[in-house]
């Protein structure tokens, strides 16, 4: 399968990259920091580009140049909480970008070089999960994205966007917290049920 995975420097991203790479996917890799994502992509023999979802120029050109697609996988995403009385525009720019305007760009741009029965991974958010004190622009981008993704569903009748709605996920995004929460999975987790999901009949919600 021609596989893209946005936000492959990431813990779940990476992880994906390496659980698809074992079922003999042709990878391309996509994220910002160029060394990470090199290292990555020389172990696991995929192509690789640096691009920053938060410019929709940069998005267009990374699918431009790619093959027909049979699964895209958006897994970039950032928290930086802070209570609402001290929001700093630039964190909520940096959160939104992650979270919403860089999945809304590659839907634009991605969707329509899709393979037929290609699948679309999100990843979201369980609400119940962020509804907490500091992530008011995590909690509000995530939910964004979820109505997004059904909107996209109407649109495009027969392509099969699913949500991923992991659990808390041991991450660095938590470093940002300060703690990991209890019974928080692994990456390797949420990277197993998108690989296992691919073998199933398509559903608009993956819930761990």
């Amino acid at each position: 399968m021609n596989t893209l995975i946005i936000g492959a420097t990431g813990g779940i991203g990476a992880a994906t990259a390496r659980a698809l790479a074992a079922q003999g996917d042709t990878l391309t890799l996509s994220g910002r920091n160029e060394a990470t994502l090199g290292a990555l992509a020389a172990e696991l023999g995929a192509a690789h580009h640096v691009a920053d979802v938060g410019y929709e120029s940069h998005v267009r050109a990374l699918l431009d140049g790619l093959e027909p697609l049979d699964t895209l996988i958006y897994a970039a995403g950032a928290a930086l909480p802070e209570p609402l009385k001290d929001a700093d525009p630039g964190h909520v720019r940096a959160v939104w970008n992650a979270n919403y305007f860089g999945a809304l760009w590659v839907l634009k741009h991605g969707l329509g070089r899709l393979n037929p029965g290609a699948r679309v991974y999100l990843i979201g958010a369980k609400p119940e999960l962020v509804t907490a004190r500091g992530f008011s622009q995590y909690a509000a981008s995530k939910a964004a994205l979820a109505r997004a993704a059904e909107i996209a569903r109407l649109e495009t009748r027969g392509t099969d966007i699913t949500l991923v709605l992991p659990p808390a996920v041991d991450t660095a995004l938590w470093a940002q917290v300060g703690r990991v929460p209890r019974g928080a999975v692994t990456p390797d987790v949420v990277a197993q049920a998108i690989a296992a999901d691919r073998a199933g009949p398509a559903q608009t919600e993956l819930i761990l």
